[in-house]
């Protein structure tokens, strides 16, 4: 098996020294013939904090059409309970001032815990991105090792034919100065 160094060279063009470190796992995967795809999802996932999975959570569930349903449908229950149900005696008669502070604090919390969601899950596509770059990088070593291993063996094959081919024209060139006897 070729040293890493000479490995490098003639795949990446530069020297070991010179390769970054994907690079350097990717050469040291290939001569072991190991594998590189993973399960992005998993791997990403299993990093993740208590903290992260709830702030996941909550984004999913706060950007659901059950979320936005079900919230529509207690601010009609709350409209309805405190102007038709209890006319005298409403705890937030219209215009709805404690609903508006509710309301508000609900967006105050939401909107940071889906923006850290939405964060991770750009880490995530930089991470899965990552991911396939170094698949892709293995399958391209891959295959240029492969053309060499053919080229190699089309050049064996076609240095075997033509000694081959020279040995059956020295034998026709015997043939040729055999006088007939006939």
């Amino acid at each position: 098996m070729p040293h890493f160094n000479d490995l490098s060279q003639h795949l990446f063009g530069k020297p070991l020294a010179e390769l970054g470190e994907i690079e350097r796992r990717i050469l040291t995967r290939a001569k072991e013939r190991r594998t590189v795809a993973t399960d992005t999802n998993a791997e990403f996932s299993a990093e993740l904090s208590v903290g992260d999975r709830l702030a996941d959570s909550i984004a999913r569930v706060g950007g659901s059409w059950t979320f936005i349903l079900s919230f529509c449908g207690f601010l009609v229950v709350w409209v309805i309970v405190n102007t038709v149900l209890l006319m005298t005696g409403a705890f937030d008669p219209y215009p709805f001032i404690f609903l508006n502070l509710l309301l508000s604090m609900l967006a105050a919390l939401q909107a940071p815990v889906i923006m850290m969601s939405q964060n991770r899950q750009a880490e995530r596509d930089r991470f899965a991105a990552a991911k396939d770059y170094e698949v892709n990088l293995k399958s391209e070593v891959e295959l240029i090792s492969l053309h060499h291993k053919v080229d190699d063996v089309l050049l064996r094959e076609i240095a075997e034919l033509r000694a081959d081919l020279a040995t059956l024209n020295r034998q026709l060139a015997q043939y040729r100065h055999i006088p007939d006897t006939d």
